[in-house]
């Protein structure tokens, strides 16, 4: 078998399970360091002293990195190829990681920014081979199903994450929060504002070794590359052959369009619960993003076991943004002093509740849950030897975890929080659009 050979159009499951399990690792590594800043932006703005608007650039710097280094990304994994670029991501990581040690020792915002642009620089070019890969390595009747399996490992991650970040950077720090910090006098705020910057130091050095660990191990992994081989014979057999550029495929750019505002809608649940609860004087703030995520865990296995059997991937989109829209309407209009909901949902379990509008924040998750893995398929449609472009554009629309939370920190700034939650409902009307028409488009 030659190298060309290592992926068939449609190969046998035994083919495939090896690069699928790679891949999942990495969708978890993914998933690890993404809903870190859910905890990092409650965090840093008791260690910066923050506004809203400021905290939320946390999100901004991370997000924004996509925008810039996706195409320059897909580049070099034309030149790497897949597996040698996806080690390169992971070192990137680690300098990302580096970088956080003196932004921590000096409590310097910009530094701790430029750490994060270049994290999201690392999981820009992971991201953009990922995607594709986990689209191409098997069927094209499951790529969805084998997206949300991904999708599993990596909202499982986000689980984890804010638990691990609250337990190892913020264990000697119980019950802290915005409103707990601001209480103090001014020697004493002083002194553990310090203490949680310097807390940031050791964690970080150790995802840095951790991480330079896994990109040798990648690196010597048996990761097959994808041959365009495939590609080329889509590309000649279907109407992308008239094709020029992927801006030629509308599906493919309202495909875009939706990931950026889903994207917006999935860092605003994820990342705004922790600052939104902080500010409410909420205990341990910086964990509550393990909550959405475990809605959207919840999401992904329904999707997982209806899809396709009793659910289109079209109504699973349409579901998604109808459930988006109707918790958006409960977070702005619900009751920040009750715990009613959480009561019902969890209350039995033990679980520590929480007040109602948290909750609806926090079942966005689940509305969020099938997006991702229903609009990738579908917006890679036909495209043939364009898929590697098109899953660039397609990543580039992950800007919207930057541009989105940040005018939701304005938003939150100028009015409240909860009254800035309103932003959510153009973003869920677009997702919407494109399950009921925008990806039918085939000419513009």
């Amino acid at each position: 078998m030659n190298a060309n050979d290592a992926l068939e159009p449609n190969p046998p499951v035994q083919s495939y399970f090896m690069p699928l399990a790679i891949i999942g690792a990495l969708f978890f590594v993914f998933g690890f360091v993404t809903w870190q800043n859910g905890a990092l932006i409650p965090y840093l703005q008791m260690v910066c002293q923050l506004s809203h608007t400021e905290a939320i650039m946390v999100a901004f710097a991370f997000y924004f990195a996509y925008t810039v280094m996706a195409m320059p990304m897909a580049s070099v994994l034309e030149k790497t190829g897949y597996k040698d670029g996806m080690a390169l991501g992971l070192l990137i990581l680690v300098a990302g990681f580096l970088v956080y040690i003196p932004a921590a020792y000096f409590q310097e915002f910009g530094v701790f920014l430029v750490a994060q642009f270049i994290i999201g620089s690392g999981l820009t070019i992971l991201q953009t081979a990922a995607n594709p890969y986990v689209v191409k390595v098997g069927p094209a009747e499951s790529a969805a199903v084998r997206i949300m399996f991904m999708g599993l490992m990596n909202k499982g991650a986000g689980v984890i994450a804010p638990l691990a970040f609250t337990a190892v950077v913020l264990g000697d720090f119980t019950g802290v929060s915005a409103v707990s910090i601001d209480a103090l006098a001014e020697p004493e705020k002083s002194e553990i504002i310090t203490a949680l910057s310097m807390a940031l130091i050791y964690p970080y050095l150790g995802m840095a070794v951790v991480f330079m660990g896994l990109a040798f191990l990648l690196k010597a992994s048996p990761l097959p590359e994808l041959s365009n081989e495939e590609d080329e014979q889509e590309n000649a057999d279907n109407a992308s052959s008239t094709k020029t550029s992927v801006l030629q495929f509308p599906g493919l750019v309202l495909g875009a369009i939706t990931l950026f505002m889903y994207v917006g809608a999935e860092v605003i649940a994820g990342d705004t619960i922790g600052l939104f609860a902080s500010n409410l004087g909420v205990p341990n703030a910086t964990s509550l993003t393990s909550y959405t995520m475990a809605f959207m865990l919840i999401g992904y296995v329904l999707g997982i076991v209806l899809i396709p059997r009793l659910l289109s991937q079209e109504k699973a989109l349409i579901s998604s943004a109808i459930f988006g829209l109707i918790f958006t309407l409960l977070v702005v209009f619900s009751d920040t002093d009750s715990n009613t909901i959480s009561s019902i949902i969890w209350g039995w379990t033990g679980v520590p509740l929480l007040p109602d509008t948290i909750t609806f924040i926090a079942l966005l998750g689940f509305a969020n849950a099938l997006v991702w893995p229903t609009v990738w398929p579908l917006a890679l449609e036909g495209l043939g030897k364009f898929t590697a472009k098109g899953s660039a554009l397609l990543i580039m629309g992950i800007s919207g975890g930057a541009v989105v939370p940040l005018l939701y920190g304005i938003f939150s700034d100028a009015v409240d929080g909860q009254t800035a939650y309103w932003i959510m409902i153009p973003l869920y009307l677009f997702i919407l659009y494109y399950a009921l028409a925008g990806h039918k488009k085939r000419e513009w």
